[in-house]
């Protein structure tokens, strides 16, 4: 058994890992850290866990953080980068769910986090945690820049289309949807039920800090120069992300099905619909998968990829998961293999 920290277990995506960690077969849950809870019962702040976990909440000490396999950092942005350098020297593998490790130039990191990067000489080491791209590289990884939940959406969408060269890489667009979860737990006016029940707006339309995280994944599936129009929605629901995607083909005659069928035909995680369908968020609830179904506009050459995942969990907790497992070498699926919830 492999013994596994949360550092920063009070949010949504903490409560998440736990739900996902108390059923998996190889760890036990060591520690979850909360300066703010110490003391407290983790199951009286999530009564769902109530029978599934006996521990407190501990605040954060770095010997006894030292002493877990794996960390996961649920943490604000700019938290995990402060820590991890002492943890990764001690031996510890780590998952960050933040942002600290994602985007590789430390200038553009700092220019779309407001702060100077504490460790920028891990940038270039840690792998980003997308299995379906960096699979082996994760496998020997120490540290794993866990993705964002619209950027592995996103991803994940366009990935058959630009590897294969098939659409014209500039002009992209990503029209994404997501439930409000994906803002975390904490108190703001903008996620009230009173502000987002019977409301869909957008939000950052003129720049989004998952816009760089996900133009840097683009740029590394094509040869070709990639441009990308991003826009984010917040919709009335608690989980889910739908993305619909716009691209023009350069290859018209290409057999699309046939291309994210083949390209996704070995993944766990993904699974490519029948010609003619539409993905739904809630039959993605819960699970670690991305459903994915594409379709032409009408006497057009624009190809339209619809992609749907959770966002707690293959956009968080879930890819995590995905991500230790392969880190210590376990089955990719161990742990993650319960199907939706309906209704």
């Amino acid at each position: 058994m492999k013994k596994i920290g949360i550092v920063g277990g009070t949010g949504y995506t903490g409560v998440e890992l736990l739900r996902l960690l108390v059923r998996h077969p190889e760890v036990e849950v060591a520690q979850v850290t909360s300066r703010a809870q110490a003391g407290q019962a983790v199951a009286d702040l999530f009564p769902n866990l109530r029978g599934h976990l006996d521990l407190n909440f501990v605040a954060p000490e770095a010997d006894a953080l030292a002493d877990c396999d794996l960390l996961f950092y649920a943490t604000p942005n700019g938290t995990a980068m402060q820590q991890v350098p002492e943890l990764l020297k001690a031996g510890v593998k780590v998952v960050d769910l933040a942002a600290d490790f994602r985007i590789k130039d430390a200038q553009t990191w700092s220019q779309w986090y407001g702060m100077e990067h504490a460790c920028p000489d891990l940038l270039e080491t840690a792998v980003y945690g997308l299995p379906e791209i960096n699979r082996e590289a994760i496998k020997n990884a120490q540290l794993v820049a866990n993705p964002g939940c619209y950027p592995t959406a996103v991803q994940l969408g366009f990935l058959p289309l630009l590897k294969a060269g098939v659409i014209e890489s500039t002009g992209l667009i990503a029209d994404t949807k997501s439930g409000v979860s994906g803002a975390g737990r904490q108190a703001a006016v903008s996620t009230l039920l009173g502000e987002a029940g019977e409301n869909f707006k957008a939000y950052k339309a003129d720049g989004h800090r998952h816009w760089p995280e996900i133009l840097q994944g683009l740029r590394g599936m094509s040869s070709n120069s990639v441009d990308l129009v991003f826009v984010p929605h917040l919709v009335p629901m608690i989980r889910g992300i739908h993305a619909t995607l716009y691209a023009k083909l350069s290859d018209s005659s290409a057999d699309l099905q046939a291309l994210f069928e083949n390209t996704y035909a070995d993944e766990y995680f993904v699974d490519v619909l029948p010609a003619g369908t539409h993905p739904e968020t809630r039959s993605v609830r819960g699970t670690n998968t991305c459903r994915i179904a594409m379709h032409r506009a009408p006497d057009s050459d624009t190809v339209v990829i619809l992609s749907v995942i959770d966002n707690l969990v293959k956009g968080a907790a879930g890819q995590a998961i995905q991500n230790m497992n392969l880190m210590f070498g376990w089955r990719e699926n161990l742990g993650l293999e319960s199907p939706a919830l309906l209704p």
